[in-house]
């Protein structure tokens, strides 16, 4: 590996570390502590799914861009984007796979 390119990566390291931060930070400021007043949970879960559902799109898009050839496109952004939106998915599977199991036992409760 030549000099220029080990420097290359490390910047990118430092951008994408960076990056990482700042969205620490944005999540810690904007997650709330409890929910909304008016915000029911049907709407809660409606606005996760869509935020998945966009995350899944934006990591498609970057791969398709990175396919290409763009030179606009980086591999680390890029899978670091696909990580993100296979990472929702599974949280979003994993609470869809709990509220069945709980919707089954209440189902199963004797009245």
């Amino acid at each position: 590996m030549s000099q220029i390119d080990v420097n290359s990566l490390l910047s990118q390291m430092r951008q994408m570390s960076s990056q990482v931060r700042m969205s620490e930070t944005a999540l810690r400021s904007v997650a709330p502590t409890a929910a909304p007043q008016g915000m029911d949970f049907g709407a809660l879960l409606k606005q996760s799914i869509s935020a998945v559902g966009e995350s899944q799109m934006q990591a498609g898009q970057m791969a398709a861009s990175f396919e290409r050839g763009d030179p606009g496109s980086d591999l680390a952004r890029t899978m670091v984007a696909v990580q993100k939106a296979d990472l929702s998915l599974r949280g979003v599977t994993a609470v869809r796979s709990k509220l069945i199991d709980a919707y089954k036992d209440i189902m199963n409760m004797a009245v």
